[in-house]
């Protein structure tokens, strides 16, 4: 069916008053998007960050009189409304242009994220089988996009590997797919272990060889080859110690979830790392190092 669309300029201190007037309106449906390019880092469980510039997007019946729903928004709101633009949406398949959206990315050589809707572009390659879900990580985000580049140049046959803050199990699953034993991923959002857990089946991993744990739950003596951690720059500092603790002398770790400017603070941190790459995209930072103490 046709929708009309109504697309409000505002900010996030106005955002909810608008919001709640024009559901009073009639709206079905109430959207937000960035609109100055502003970045928003993974957020932390139960919390909704939102862009301090909003473009706020309102759907409405298509045989709705936009004049009397705009009076009926402001009457709710309280005082005039942001600047909007008017436009008649006509039918259109909504679930084909999304999948549309997503085509399969390649990350380095040998490595790919293929949606189930793709055919594989390189029969040969390691293709994860990964559908947008709930969980943080599909390879779109730069910081996913480089733990995964980061990857594809490690040697990780036979290898041990951690995922902390797991969110999709992505990186889990790729460092499975090149040829690590085991993987252990932990979250601490349930729905990330459930989204992983699902993905791993998806692309045939046996549970034995990946093991979920909510975060805090998993057993802390284990030592691991290599150790992955793709989430913020505050529990990135704050974990230090722990995250250093679970690699073998001599093993790798990958941190990501970082701003460009954030890198001294991680270097000072991680004082037993040997940090030798730091790769960079756009304002994103991922740092790789080698355990050198015992």
């Amino acid at each position: 069916m046709a929708w009309l669309q109504v697309q409000f300029s505002t900010d996030s201190e106005q955002q909810q008053a608008l919001e709640d007037a024009l559901f009073t309106a009639g709206a079905v449906s109430v959207t937000y998007a960035d609109a100055a390019d502003q970045a928003i880092l993974e957020p932390g469980l139960h919390e909704t960050p939102l862009w301090d510039a909003l473009l706020l997007t309102a759907l409405f019946d298509a045989d709705s009189d936009s004049q009397l729903l705009l009076d009926a928004a402001e009457q709710a709101y309280g005082q005039p409304l942001p600047r909007y633009e008017l436009e008649l949406l006509q039918d259109r398949d909504w679930e084909r242009e999304w999948m549309d959206d997503f085509e399969p990315i390649q990350f380095g050589d040998k490595l790919w994220i293929c949606p189930s809707w793709h055919q594989p572009v390189d029969a040969n390659a390691v293709n994860i089988r990964l559908d947008p879900g709930l969980a943080f990580g599909t390879g779109t985000h730069p910081t996913t996009a480089m733990c995964l580049r980061a990857l594809n140049g490690l040697d990780v046959q036979h290898r041990s590997l951690l995922d902390v803050g797991c969110g999709s199990g992505v990186l889990a699953i790729a460092g499975l797919l090149l040829g690590a034993d085991t993987a252990v991923g932990t979250d601490i959002d349930p729905q990330a272990i459930t989204a992983s857990r699902e993905n791993a089946e998806r692309n045939g991993i046996e549970p034995a060889r990946f093991a979920l744990y909510l975060a805090g739950e998993e057993p802390i003596e284990q030592r691991y080859d290599i150790v992955i951690a793709n989430i913020l720059a505050g529990p990135l500092v704050e974990m230090a110690a722990q995250l250093s603790a679970r690699l073998k002398p001599g093993g790798i770790l990958l941190l990501s979830g970082l701003l460009s400017e954030q890198q001294g603070e991680i270097l000072d941190a991680y004082t037993e790392i040997a940090f030798e790459h730091f790769y960079h995209e756009a304002q994103w930072l991922c740092l790789q190092g080698v355990k050198i103490s015992k």
